[in-house]
């Protein structure tokens, strides 16, 4: 057998079939004969509906129904509910928003569902809801996140004065406050995190049918668990077992697909009013429209450090978009989510974060790669980078100064976190060691020869895993000789399957390729957290192994039955159950196959861990870039990530999930944009000709390293990676634009530094020397 255990980099299982097209996603499920929706969207920000006339639609060739916000309200259909009931500081309730299925008398963003048609063909849907007739009675919208609260600014909603959602915060004020005025430097910054579409590779899409009295729905989820029970209990106003939701393979998910989208109300609704099956696939200019978008913070904070350099507080103010509607996980985002982050890996003393949410005429927005982690990642490594600027001291050296020693692990930050453990320093070392940051002057000298400017630029992030309390593993040892592990996580795109047979492979000595993975189907697996905030491996992982632990001793009471000894004499070692002192053994699979032959397989094991601590995963980025002060384009031209992720279970895989985040990090960092007109609200940045994703020739070769300190607070050793590159690489690129654009009076810059950006502040800061 092929070494296939854990810490091995051994190649992904799953993409033999992915490679060769032999991947099943949701568009290619078999839908012989289903209907399709076409959803009418709404051209306008922010409207008054006077009128819908849909006869016309209705009367065309090929359509079989017409649907309206009347419609859906006349069969009791609700709102898809916000799940986060958070407090604001007075300790009344939030503003309540939830996200409509359609329109009622009301549009409050572009491309809101008003209607849908469900038709015979897709041309046919197209037609018709051409045809549908609605009438609009323009209003003022407001895109603007920064005026967004100002006085005589439009309101999203009438019962939101000042368009705020919430007015959030966390932390000790009187603490904060007491420090500062003791501290010797104040550094103050005010940045901007923008708004992000996510852009998955393959878009959302649903299918649904009613049979029996009860829905299949057949979509790309990150785990059809809550889908099902938020559809059945908020939406449809019925039993959860009236559900089956199945999610087949799903290209990309990034937090936009762990939630209930109003299409996944559409295609139910239609299937159980017409009696047929009912499919929809969003276009990639709907999923700018319809997609939750991602980031949109504008954050202020203050450091306060003592003479000796040391951090002893930070305020923090941020604003948080959250779009027209509040999406299922929206309000957690800035606040319990990204806040629990903001000490970082430093020893402050006292922090104090407000966090006000803001509703725009925009698309909602909720998490997005590390969700409200990377957002305040970056913002504390810009503050300390500004710090270190002030102070005229090295901003590596600010930073060990401040780090929380290995030594005082286990450890509480001061957002009360428990670090269980970490080596930032020997991290750090090792990133400065590899990029040869000592040697970057002569580096820089080289560029500047050459009329151009360099600039290197470092983050240290901290990222904080989250989820469900609890996950599920289920293994059984089938007729055919296989082992199925059903999880309770969804796979979109990271490697899952290869993971769990790793682990399995590892813990039973069973052959990877009699091992099979099985998840998505919320019938066959009867509860699951899903797949987000970097949670599978570790919340999975420890599922797994407790399964694999229960197997190993029900096989060897079985093994002692078959090989007629006593269960204190049968030891377990690579695959095998064996009688102590002899060379008497029957192997797993054999066992469990002789087993079936008698009748039953007592081998079969489910369990459920509880997980009650998340993983503090983190490292360091340290970026360096080169610019043309002519063009103000800017060149990223060595990139390293030394990570600390615990213990891994396979490098390779790690690797991989690692470039994938600086990748979208880069791209947030210099050149993805979204954009609304602030007269019209309008979304300009609307499709791939507006928004730039970047592109292979923007990439340079990512280089990762690891340092392993296992993680203390579960057994497997991990920490979460699925999110880190995108926490780190956003700060450790525009600290380097800045340092590459010092000398041209260059203090700051907010994202993405795009090339008209750059030249802009290469010029202004010229003017103003």
């Amino acid at each position: 057998m092929v070494k296939f255990g854990v810490a091995q980099p051994v190649k992904r299982v799953e993409d033999s079939r992915l490679l060769r097209g032999a991947g099943q996603y949701t568009d290619d499920v078999p839908a012989d004969g289903a209907l399709i929706v076409q959803v009418v969207r709404s051209p306008h920000a922010a409207a008054t509906i006077t009128a819908i006339d849909v006869a016309a639609a209705r009367a065309m060739p090929g359509v079989v129904g017409v649907f309206t916000g009347a419609d859906l309200a006349a069969d009791g259909i609700g709102a898809i509910p916000c799940m986060v009931p958070i407090k604001n500081q007075d300790g009344s309730p939030r503003a309540q928003a939830d996200r409509p299925v359609l329109a009622g008398d009301a549009v409050r963003h572009v491309g809101e569902a008003v209607a849908f048609v469900v038709a015979e063909t897709a041309q046919a849907a197209r037609d018709a809801a051409e045809a549908v007739d609605i009438t609009y009675d323009m209003k003022q919208s407001v895109t603007n996140l920064a005026t967004a609260m100002d006085a005589g600014v439009a309101q999203v909603w009438d019962d939101a004065p000042h368009n705020q959602v919430f007015d959030w915060a966390v932390g000790d004020a009187a603490a904060v406050d007491a420090l500062f005025a003791k501290a010797a430097h104040v550094t103050k910054l005010r940045v901007v995190n923008n708004r992000i579409v996510v852009n998955s590779m393959e878009p959302r899409a649903a299918r649904a049918s009613f049979e029996d009295d009860r829905w299949t729905l057949t979509t790309n989820t990150q785990g059809g668990w809550m889908v099902k029970g938020c559809l059945a209990q908020a939406v449809f106003k019925v039993e959860p077992d009236r559900f089956r939701v199945i999610t087949p393979d799903v290209g990309g998910g990034f937090g936009m697909k762990l939630f209930v989208y109003p299409e996944h109300v559409m295609v139910c609704y239609a299937a159980r009013k017409l009696g047929r099956a009912v499919k929809w696939n969003s276009e990639r200019g709907e999923a700018f429209l319809s997609d939750t978008h991602g980031r949109d913070n504008v954050a202020e904070a203050e450091l306060a450090i003592d003479a000796d350099h040391r951090f002893l507080a930070m305020k923090v103010r941020n604003i948080a978009n959250m779009g027209a509607y509040l999406s299922n996980f929206g309000p957690f985002i800035p606040t319990m989510a990204g806040t629990k982050v903001l000490a970082g890996v430093y020893g402050f003393q006292a922090i104090h974060a407000q966090v006000l949410g803001v509703f725009t005429n925009t698309v909602p927005v909720d998490a997005y790669r590390g969700a409200g982690r990377p957002e305040s990642n970056y913002l504390v490594e810009r503050l300390i980078d500004a710090a270190a600027r002030e102070l005229g001291m090295d901003r590596a050296q600010l930073r060990r100064l401040n780090f929380v020693p290995a030594s005082a692990m286990p450890y509480r930050s001061a957002m009360n976190q428990p670090y269980d453990s970490g080596d930032f320093h020997q991290v750090l070392e090792r990133a400065l060691d590899i990029m040869d940051w000592e040697g970057f002057a002569t580096r820089r000298a080289k560029s500047v020869a050459a009329g151009k400017r360099r600039g290197i630029g470092m983050a240290y992030y901290l990222e904080a895993t989250g989820g469900a309390p609890e996950e599920r593993a289920e293994i059984r040892f089938t007729r055919d000789g296989f082992v199925d592990v059903f999880v309770g996580t969804q796979s979109t795109g990271q490697g899952h399957e290869t993971a769990y047979v790793q682990l399995v492979g590892d813990r039973l000595g069973i052959d990877p390729d009699r091992i099979r993975v099985r998840q998505g189907d919320t019938d066959t697996i009867p509860q699951g957290g899903g797949t987000g905030g970097a949670r599978s491996l570790y919340s999975e992982g420890q599922a797994i192994a407790l399964t694999t632990t229960s197997i190993i001793e029900k096989g060897r009471k079985a093994a002692a039955d078959h090989l007629e000894a006593a269960m204190a004499d049968i030891v377990f070692e690579e695959g095998k159950f064996t009688i102590v002192g002899t060379d008497r053994s029957i192997d797993i699979v054999s066992l469990a196959e002789t087993l079936h032959a008698e009748g039953g397989n007592p081998l079969d094991t489910a369990e459920i861990a509880k997980i009650d601590k998340h993983t503090f995963p983190n490292g360091c980025h340290i970026a360096e870039v080169e610019i043309d002060p002519e063009t103000g384009v800017v060149s990223v031209v060595r990139y390293l990530v030394c990570d600390d992720v615990g213990t891994i279970v396979n490098p390779m895989i790690v690797r991989g999930q690692v470039h994938g985040g600086v990748a979208q990090g880069m791209g947030q960092a210099l050149l993805e944009n979204t954009a609304y007109d602030d007269e019209t609200g309008q979304l300009i940045s609307g499709s791939m000709m507006d928004y730039a994703l970047p592109r292979a020739d923007d990439l340079p070769d990512i280089e990762v390293e690891f340092v392993e300190i296992p993680c203390a607070s579960n057994p497997l050793g991990v920490k979460g990676a699925g999110e880190a590159g995108a926490v780190g690489s956003p700060p450790a690129l525009i600290n380097a634009v800045i340092d590459a654009l010092a000398d041209d009076g260059v203090r700051s810059i907010d994202m993405p530094a795009t090339p008209e950006r750059v030249w802009e502040a290469i010029a202004q800061g010229r003017r103003a020397a």
